[in-house]
């Protein structure tokens, strides 16, 4: 074929579309699977030579894998909302023992390095050599300088663990082949296993994960007698984990915020100007100031280009009350309300009262919720008044609560003596 000669990339739906220009009417729509068969014939005989896939021998305690992988197959809801999540995934070649677990995030060297200290825990050692996919997925976008920050903790993570760091080479995912294939394998096992389970919800994250383990465990259990051999193989593992988390420091600005991977989180005010030191993990980020942990919070999705926000309107409430008109245009405001309950008593508030009186009685509200841990109730309380149109008065629901709290009190101290 003289056009495949000039170029052997061409399609066969592209050298069909060229001669149908060439003579129209002469060749039909049908004539493509024909087309299809000729080409790949012609590529058999003259094509140029293909890449050869060697298969490999593979060796007790010698090669363990790591990879990350999407469940395309399946979609899981914590307490009815959908769940974005990937996992990851560690196997050993030898006797295809495999752990996965859920990750909240992306392709992190925190999640690489959380997952793959736990899969050796649970497994009672560490292979010879650890393979990747040179964490391109998850670090295309660093500087040069961050990427080689990546690598060296990489290095450093499994020279910890005595293991041999390899990637296979960029683009080449069958490099990876033998936790790659086995993906599909285990994502089926976790659909077929939601099915007999009659849902894809569950209560929490870690129910999530437990159920992911006893799917896991069925299938390592039908491949333990090479797990029993493999584990003789393998060294013992150190006696302290290594480090698992990204380290920062930031500083507490005077909004009592950090900034920390495109997120603003908020922080207790007391902070303001000092800087933190914040470990980051896959799920969760931990603040220290010199050995003091000072807090600890759920780690926030951050989404390309776009800045999120995670405020605790406990942080900032003490001094947004002394001034709560602040809260109609401040950039915090639709973070400072805690769910969507909350946005839709701002609504009403907002169209059904004087502007200075919808900002005073909203902070307020929130207020009290701080201030007597009645997030849930006094939501529920307000919401049911503006649903009958009646607008609560702050002060009707200052005394609700704290004779509620009064009470509590009063409760708490005659149940302990009631114990002396």
């Amino acid at each position: 074929m003289p056009l495949l000669k000039q170029s052997s990339a061409l399609s066969a739906i592209a050298i069909l579309e060229h001669i149908q220009d060439l003579y129209p009417g002469c060749y039909p729509p049908k004539s493509l699977r024909t087309l299809q068969r000729l080409v790949r014939h012609w590529r058999a005989i003259h094509g140029t030579e293909k890449d050869i896939i060697f298969r490999q021998i593979h060796e007790p305690g010698l090669q363990g894998l790591s990879d990350f992988t999407h469940p395309k197959t399946f979609m899981v809801t914590i307490k009815g909302q959908p769940f974005e999540h990937l996992l990851y995934h560690f196997r050993l070649a030898y006797s295809c023992w495999s752990h996965m677990e859920v990750v909240q995030g992306g392709e992190s060297f925190s999640a690489l390095s959380q997952g793959l200290q736990n899969a050796l825990s649970r497994l009672g050692g560490s292979p010879q050599d650890h393979r990747t996919d040179s964490l391109s997925a998850g670090f295309k976008n660093l500087s040069k300088s961050a990427k080689e920050d990546v690598t060296k903790r990489y290095d450093d993570l499994c020279h910890h663990y005595r293991m041999n760091p390899t990637r296979n080479n960029r683009g080449k995912g069958h490099e990876d082949g033998s936790v790659e294939s086995a993906h599909g394998h285990l994502k089926r096992r976790i659909a077929q296993a939601l099915i007999l389970r009659s849902s894809s919800d569950f209560d929490s994250v870690e129910d999530y994960q437990q159920f992911i383990d006893v799917v896991v465990n069925r299938h390592n259990k039908r491949h333990q007698k090479q797990i029993d051999a493999e584990r003789q193989y393998l060294k013992a593992l150190p006696n302290h984990r290594t480090l698992e988390c990204d380290l920062l420091t930031v500083r507490v600005t005077t909004s009592s915020t950090i900034f920390v991977k495109n997120v603003v989180y908020s922080v207790p005010s007391r902070l303001i100007g000092r800087q933190v030191r914040i470990h980051l993990y896959a799920d969760r980020m931990v603040g220290y100031l010199g050995s003091d942990a000072l807090f600890e919070m759920k780690r926030q999705k951050s989404l390309p280009g776009k800045r999120q926000y995670c405020i605790n309107y406990r942080h900032v409430i003490k001094s947004l009350s002394v001034k709560p008109q602040a809260f109609r245009y401040s950039v915090l405001k639709e973070s400072l309300l805690p769910n969507a309950l909350y946005k839709e008593i701002w609504q009403h508030i907002n169209q059904n009262c004087v502007s200075r009186h919808a900002c005073k009685l909203m902070v307020g509200i929130l207020k009290v919720a701080a201030d007597y841990d009645c997030q849930e109730d006094i939501g529920h309380h307000v919401s049911t008044l503006l649903e009958k149109g009646q607008i609560p008065s702050l002060g009707s629901l200052q005394q609700r609560y704290e004779k509620r709290g009064l009470l509590t009190q009063t409760s708490q101290q005659s149940s302990s003596l009631f114990k002396i």
